[in-house]
């Protein structure tokens, strides 16, 4: 029988020895909570009034876990937990990074905002029906994909926030609904059928699913492996997560159809995993083909951004309205993955971090803009601004921050993508994004003359109506982040150019996972 070789030695010592820090706990904690606390509700479905009083405090649970996970990686570098003892590239591991970190905080966040507002919008039978089982099996999801250190195990939580998008999305069974459901439906099917493909391909190529174990061979000299096809690959099934152009019309055709809780859920979260996904891919995994497929993404990236703000400027329906408006964010995000600098990869965390709390409050604002105005429609709607001053004053802080006016959130990230444009020469992706700009501005000045500054009827006029708590609170609480970020950008900033150094150079990434080398042969 031949003797072990020194790296099966090696190898088979960090089995056995390799320490399990506490802290590493933080990175699977997210995940844990989100599984443990949809099947308690599953169990509690017949106690529709506990639901969200249970669902609630989870969350807040989840957003300082997740905010201590952010911290803990932010002052010592990525953490890395192993399932099982079996260290990469043979176990499953979760991996956090800044980038992970601090999206995996946003998403806590938003989904708190929304499960507040849910507790005056969804009612008994839409709670009987699973709506807060499956609000925490998507954020399970979610939190997955941003932590996961394995490719194929991005492709699991990939399904199951899908599984679970599915039944947010037809709770109630209505007509539009399931419509809205099966082109949903087709086209993520598709892309995860591709995304699938694209997995085993990359299995075929380097015998291994583990990110950083694929980071350290691509890079390696001598790598000759035909890995354009498979980039481009990832690039479209990605895409097609993401909403971008031409494989976006699934979105504006299915986020108006649901409560508008669940819309405001999918327009914060779901897009951003997609967007997630080609950063973690395309730059840390395969930067040269990046690189190389540079010219496409930005022709994508231009082509998404235009077509969004054209169709919101088309659009009369203030859902779907909002539709093509992230449609639209999702080309800016996409700038800066084609640019591929720092800073135009800091811009595109930005922008993502921005656009996850601003979307989500956009729609849930047009769910306060039905209440009042008794619809969605911008040929009936308004004198909103009669009825409720204050709610019209925070739905211009919003507008503003879309439009990327200062001092808000959208200012910033739409600042560093087109320096970064330009200092590339890319001056036609500046010009896009400025174009852009100008055309959001058009639409949401459009959308206040019409839905608050127009006189409504007399009896709008009459009586103002009060806004219930369940929607005020969440509103104002993103509404602060929104100026907050706006106004005091410099640790977002920090934390976003720290986020992109570690994709352009993920060494502490790979030390995280391989801390002495082992498995990494």
């Amino acid at each position: 029988m031949a003797a072990p070789t020194n790296t099966a030695l090696d190898l088979s010592a960090a089995l056995v020895t390799a320490p399990v820090q506490a802290g590493h706990w933080l990175v699977i904690l997210p995940v844990a909570l989100c599984i443990g606390l949809g099947a308690i509700l599953m169990m509690l479905r017949d106690r529709t009034a506990l639901q969200g009083w249970i669902a609630i405090p989870g969350l807040a649970l989840l957003v300082l876990i997740d905010a201590a996970l952010l911290h803990k990686v932010a002052n010592e570098g990525p953490v890395t937990m192993v399932m099982g003892r079996w260290l990469p590239p043979f176990g499953i591991a979760f991996s956090a990074d800044l980038l992970g970190a601090v999206m995996a905080l946003a998403a806590a966040v938003v989904a708190l905002a929304a499960s507040l507002y849910a507790l005056g919008e969804i009612t008994e039978g839409g709670r009987r029906y699973g709506f807060f089982p499956f609000l925490m099996l998507l954020l399970a999801g979610v939190s997955g994909a941003f932590l996961t250190g394995d490719v194929f195990n991005l492709y699991v939580w990939f399904e199951v926030l899908l599984i679970s998008s599915f039944g947010l999305l037809i709770l109630g069974s209505e007509r539009e609904q399931i419509d809205g459901a099966l082109k949903y439906a087709v086209l993520n099917l598709i892309a995860t059928t591709l995304f699938l493909v694209s997995v085993g391909y990359l299995y075929a190529v380097f015998g291994t699913l583990n990110m950083a174990d694929i980071a350290m061979k691509a890079r390696a000299p001598g790598n000759a492996a035909p890995l354009m096809t498979l980039a481009g690959l990832f690039l479209l099934a990605f895409g097609m997560k993401a909403a971008a152009f031409p494989v976006n019309f699934w979105l504006p055709a299915s986020y108006h159809t649901p409560r508008i809780t669940v819309s405001a859920l999918f327009a914060g979260l779901l897009t951003k995993v997609g967007i997630y996904a080609l950063i973690r891919v395309l730059v840390m995994l395969l930067p040269v083909e990046r690189a190389g497929l540079g010219p496409i993404t930005s022709i994508v990236a231009i082509a998404t951004m235009l077509v969004g703000v054209l169709g919101a400027l088309g659009e009369s329906d203030l859902r779907r309205l909002f539709g093509y408006v992230v449609i639209s964010g999702i080309g800016t995000m996409l700038a800066g993955v084609a640019l591929g600098s720092a800073s135009g990869l800091s811009g595109t965390i930005f922008y993502a971090l921005h656009s996850m709390v601003l979307m989500t409050a956009l729609y849930l604002l047009a769910g306060q803009v039905a209440k009042l105005g008794g619809g969605f429609s911008l040929a009936t709607l308004g004198g909103l601004y009669r009825q409720s001053g204050w709610f019209a004053g925070l739905s211009l802080v919003m507008f503003f921050a879309a439009c990327g006016l200062p001092p808000f959130s959208g200012f910033w990230p739409k600042v560093i993508l087109v320096k970064a444009a330009l200092d590339m020469g890319a001056w036609w992706i500046a010009a896009a994004i400025l174009l852009t700009g100008f055309l959001t501005t058009i639409v949401f000045g459009r959308i206040f003359l019409l839905v608050y500054w127009r006189p409504g009827t007399a009896q709008d006029a009459a009586v103002p109506q009060p806004i219930a708590w369940q929607a005020g609170l969440p509103l104002a609480v993103l509404a602060a982040l929104v100026i907050g970020f706006g106004l005091f950008p410099e640790r977002l900033l920090h934390l976003t150019q720290l986020a992109a150094g570690g994709l352009e150079d993920p060494s502490a990434y790979l030390h995280s996972v391989f801390p002495a080398g082992a498995g990494a042969q």
